[in-house]
């Protein structure tokens, strides 16, 4: 199956995990729970769906964490606070760095983030005011210092956690970061 059409069917499959009402049964703020997203979003399209990764990999020049520690960085990961907008940045960088699938670790992560602002803030993030080359410069540099992320993210934070068109419209454009043109 070529890329493009994995894109369109994970993109059927995660509007559905929020119309289903399968997201508020996911734990919120755990690798479990990123790994049930994961899950939601590629089963069936990718055989290591939900799996943390076992070899190591990198992107752009960038190696993600080393696969032997792995497992015990996302415990760690997985302990920290998220009661401010601040702490939930921090902890959604984390797990970027650590980026435990072998594919589609950015748009499980991005939902699973939104699940912590919903939970903690009562906010999303309304992706649609996030430009594409803003964010992955902000994502490129946050291992570094995360206030580019923040002030980015925090300039789209909505009230609007159940409204229809900023949750697909934020799976779009979760889906467009990663290199998906549409139809």
């Amino acid at each position: 199956m070529r890329q493009h059409e994995i894109d369109r069917l994970s993109i059927a499959k995660a509007k559905e995990l929020f119309t289903s009402g399968r997201i508020t049964e996911i734990e919120v703020g755990t690798t479990r729970g990123l790994q049930e997203i994961h899950v939601a979003l590629f089963d069936g399209l990718y055989p290591f769906a939900g799996e943390i990764r076992k070899l190591n990999i990198s992107k752009g020049g960038f190696r993600f964490a080393n696969s032997l520690y792995l497992v015990p960085a996302l415990k760690e990961i997985e302990k920290m606070p998220e009661t401010t907008f601040e702490e939930i940045i921090a902890k959604y960088v984390e797990m970027n760095i650590a980026h435990p699938f072998m594919e589609g670790n950015g748009r499980a992560t991005r939902i699973w983030l939104d699940m912590m602002l919903k939970r903690s803030l009562g906010r999303v993030i309304d992706w649609r005011k996030v430009t594409k080359e803003a964010y992955m410069q902000a994502m490129e540099r946050s291992p570094i210092n995360d206030l580019e992320l923040r002030v980015l993210l925090h300039g789209a934070l909505s009230a609007e956690t159940d409204d229809r068109d900023v949750i697909f419209h934020g799976i779009e454009q979760s889906y467009y970061y990663e290199g998906y043109e549409g139809e």
